[in-house]
């Protein structure tokens, strides 16, 4: 499960960085980034180590959404921080989105297009084979 999305039901308890990886699947590099970040701001630090909150889930949930839309850690970064720091964001956050929208696209057309050539090349030799010349 997403982090979050079983979350409303257990609780508001407090977790460690390790019992938020273990049950939500996110994995440590990612939770580390978050706290390096410093915009976990309801993160607490209980006898040495961070505890998570439900907020915390939540922007963990989209970190790790940017991240599996191909984001890099610093446009995670940028985006957090405009989510989370700064009123009024809407605009940049969604010039962001579209670009990324945008890159994704471009690198659908060109697996497609790499599909097209190699079904042209098995398309060639299925034709070879069917015509007796291997």
């Amino acid at each position: 499960p997403r982090a979050g999305s079983d979350r409303k039901k257990a609780g508001a308890e407090n977790m460690t960085i390790q019992e938020a990886s273990e049950r939500y699947q996110i994995p440590m590099e990612i939770l580390k980034e978050y706290e390096a970040w410093g915009l976990c701001g309801t993160v607490k630090r209980v006898m040495g180590a961070w505890q998570y909150d439900d907020q915390d889930l939540e922007r963990l949930s989209l970190i790790m959404t940017l991240h599996d839309s191909g984001f890099e850690n610093e446009e995670v970064e940028e985006y957090m921080r405009l989510l989370l720091e700064e009123k009024n964001t809407e605009k940049q956050r969604m010039e962001m989105l579209n670009r990324r929208r945008g890159t994704a696209l471009d690198e659908i057309h060109f697996r497609e297009k790499q599909l097209e050539r190699l079904d042209y090349l098995r398309f060639k030799i299925q034709q070879k084979k069917e015509g007796g010349q291997g």
